[in-house]
């Protein structure tokens, strides 16, 4: 009988992609390869530095073939402008567009041309379980569906109006509602939120998901509630030292400002960091409007 073999610890796909860097173009440039990289579906996305831009081609074949993925984007800098465009290059493949499955509920849209915040995972999941059984929500950024979907079909609103100025959005979020089983619930609303006309005095629940902050909308938000008040989530970007205390703060000087009244006080959750020294924070406040 032959010895047994002793087997080694498995290796990570980027660890197996370091060592053919290494071989091939030596261990010190091989070290500048980031560990980090997002997966969205059979779309992966990585940053890796301009200093290994000769490679990206071989790189990229090698973790595509690693993980069994389509295609590799390379995204550069932050996203830019209202719409949050990503700044993206493709490295390997050509099908871009593609689809998540979190938490049952599934997210088609174009990983090149839609951000999909894979650090937002817990707060769209948690639109599901706080919105309430026949209640009537409105989302003025509604992106491809990342909290009205939810809010639809675990949350079982009776009626979510999902407002969007980009038409790419809009698109995914009507094809998101239909593969949900949710497009007699969901109403997608292609506009600006600031000027589409939208229902007052109807909504129990409101979703303000704009970075770096949605607090310049709570002014907006406010007619929309009942009379009788409902729950504004409010995101916003604050000092990763103070960011709950700060961001309590600002929304609820934003409520008083705007004419609104706190019935309790607003309450503060980290969602994520949001680069060096900044967290990224929801508040929730119930709010009645006067």
């Amino acid at each position: 009988m032959s010895p047994a073999t002793t087997r080694g610890p498995r290796r990570s796909p980027v660890d197996r992609v370091r060592a053919e860097l290494a071989r091939s173009a030596g261990p010190e440039l091989a070290a500048q390869l980031p560990t980090r990289y997002v997966r969205l579906g059979r779309v992966l996305v990585v940053r890796w530095p301009e200093t290994l831009r000769p490679h990206f081609s071989s790189l990229a074949r090698s973790l595509a073939r690693a993980h069994g993925a389509t295609t590799v984007l390379r995204f550069a800098g932050p996203v830019t402008g209202e719409l949050r465009t990503p700044r993206a290059e493709l490295l390997f493949g050509s099908e871009t567009k593609t689809e998540v499955v979190e938490h049952g509920v599934r997210f088609r849209f174009d990983a090149a041309r839609l951000l999909f915040a894979t650090g937002n995972k817990i707060e769209r999941a948690r639109a599901g379980r706080i919105v309430q059984p026949g209640e009537t929500v409105v989302d003025l950024f509604a992106g491809i569906g990342y909290f009205a979907i939810p809010a639809a079909r675990f949350g079982r609103a009776a009626r979510v109006l999902a407002i969007d100025r980009n038409p790419l959005s809009v698109h995914y979020l009507t094809q998101n509602a239909l593969l949900n089983g949710v497009a007699d619930i969901v109403v997608p609303v292609l506009g600006d939120n600031r000027e589409v006309a939208l229902p007052t005095g109807t909504a129990d629940r409101i979703f303000l998901g704009f970075l770096p902050s949605a607090v310049p909308w709570v002014e907006r938000a406010l007619p929309l509630l009942r009379p009788s008040g409902g729950t504004l989530h409010v995101h916003l970007v604050a000092d990763a030292h103070t960011a709950l205390t700060d961001a309590e703060t600002e929304v609820t000087e934003a409520v008083r400002t705007a004419g609104g009244v706190l019935e309790a006080p607003a309450e503060g959750r980290v969602v994520k960091p949001y680069g060096p020294g900044r967290t990224h924070v929801v508040v929730d406040a119930r709010v009645r409007p006067v």
